[in-house]
Formats: structure tokens, sequence, C-alpha cells
């Protein structure tokens, strides 16, 4: 199998970056990697094309808010691993945590391993607001016992959860493919307390949740903002990121509507983050 690399230019990179990834795996493109400029995805060159691509996304709107370049190559089955391993550096949260690739020397890794094998670069750590939910877990004043984590995409968070300690974690999210890579990072990582469901918030098995984690665009924050709230038990917390600095006061204010009350701000960069209390 020949893989077709995109290599993409974007100006400015964000939020362009995040709706990209979410458009080109809609016609086939697999594997993705965030690069200073843009992004790099990857597919089976059987299946997809530039012309694919330029027609079927954002590239091929005149009126879009962005510009970008893009160029394309075919890189040959015997080099592709190469090239992905290449790109895929490790990732050390603060002094909690190393994600790493199988592929990976695990010397100087932080107290705790989390090995992740991607189909998207997202939830490998590397994007900020992964970064911040995965250091929000570690500052957490308890483990919860039973967690729900939306739009889990690796899995990573709810391995980390298990990790820590949490007995029952639900991991969701609308990919099918995020389902299966959650089931096989969990298996690599030896946990079995991770339950993971394809389909949105309306598969949540019905329970009352000491934590929920929720990594994903503001207006599906928005949406689930209620059912969030209706599924946190009393003093539970919410976890929320995926969205700029510039929406924390939005995403505060809708948050107040249901009894879910502010602890803490988190920012990296131009991302935002918020851990919420249920009243």
């Amino acid at each position: 199998m020949n893989f077709l690399e995109l290599d993409i230019t974007l100006e400015p990179k964000n939020p362009w970056v995040d709706i990209l990834i979410a458009q080109l795996a809609e016609i086939g493109f697999d594997s993705f990697q965030e690069t200073m400029n843009g992004l790099q995805a990857y597919g089976d060159a059987a299946v997809v094309s530039e012309e694919m691509a330029i027609a079927q996304t954002l590239l091929g709107d005149q009126n879009q808010a962005f510009q970008c370049t893009l160029q394309s190559k075919v890189i040959p089955q015997q080099n592709w691993n190469e090239q992905w391993e290449s790109q895929f550096e490790p990732v050390h949260v603060e002094d909690y945590v190393s994600i790493i690739a199988p592929f990976h020397e695990k010397e100087n890794v932080k107290p705790m391993v989390v090995e992740i094998m991607p189909k998207m670069s997202f939830g490998t750590g590397h994007h900020q607001t992964t970064y911040m939910m995965t250091k929000a877990l570690f500052e957490l004043d308890e483990v919860p016992a039973v967690a729900l984590d939306m739009g889990t995409g690796t899995g990573v968070l709810a391995i980390v959860l298990e990790k820590l300690g949490a007995k029952e974690i639900v991991a969701v999210d609308i990919e099918d493919w995020s389902v299966e890579n959650t089931i096989e990072n969990a298996q690599r990582n030896e946990c079995t307390q991770i339950q993971a469901i394809c389909g949105d918030i309306d598969a949540v098995p019905l329970k009352s949740y000491d934590l929920i984690v929720a990594n994903i665009n503001k207006n599906i924050l928005f949406k689930q903002m209620e059912h969030y709230s209706q599924l946190l038990k009393k003093g539970g917390i919410l976890l929320l990121s995926g969205f700029f600095q510039s929406d924390i006061p939005e995403l505060i204010a809708k948050a107040e509507n249901f009894g879910l009350v502010l602890a803490k701000k988190m920012e990296k960069e131009t991302w935002g983050g918020l851990q919420l209390l249920k009243k």
C-alpha cells in the first residue's frame, strides 16, 4: 500500500487545523500530524487524492477565512513507518506522565507512562487541550471512582484515569475508528476498567458520575452542558476543553444555568479549559 501525504500550510492555523482534520477524515485520510504552520495528512493513495481534498473540504471554498497552500506526494509503503515515527515525538506532561508510542525508547520518562498508537494525532497529548486536560486529572484533589470521557479520541484520558485509580470509566466517541483505537490502546496499557462506546450523548449509560471530561468543540459543549449536569452527582467535577480562551466567559455563563460553578480556569497558548463543580 502506498500513502498519499498532504502538506498543508494554514494562515491562521487555528481554529482551521482541527476543522480540516475532521473534513479530511470523512473522505478517507486516517493519520494526521500537526506542524508548526499547519498539518500533514496521510491516507491510502488508492482511496484518497489531492483533488478529493480540494473538492470536498474547506480547501475548495473560495470564501474561506484563511489562506492555505497544499503540496502532495506519494510515500511508498516501505518508507511509511519511518516517516510517521520520525514525526511523532513523546509528550511529557509536566512531571506527571509521558505519552509515548510503542516505538519510543522508555528512557527518561515520567513516573506514569501511557503508550498510544493513534489513528489521528488528536489525543496523543501534543495538542494544547489534551495536555491541559491530562495535567488537570493529576491535580484533582481526589481520584474519581466513576468517570465519563466524552469525545475520547485515542482513549488517552480514560487510560490516565484508570492508571490514577478510577474504578469505572465510560469512554464515548461518535467515530467508530476512535472507539476501536481506544480499545486497542486500553489493551496496550493493560487497562480493564474502560468501557468504550460508539455514539453521542444519548449513548451514555445513565448513572451518577464523579467526573466528566469533555475535550470537544465549543458548540458541542454548549449543546451537551445540561446533560453533563444531569449525569454528574452532587459535588461532581466537569472538566472541559477544546475551545479558545476567548470562549471562557460564555461557557461559564452557560454552565451556571445548570448548577455548574467555576472552580478553576486553565490556559495554554490560545486554548482554554475549565474545571466546574456541580452544586
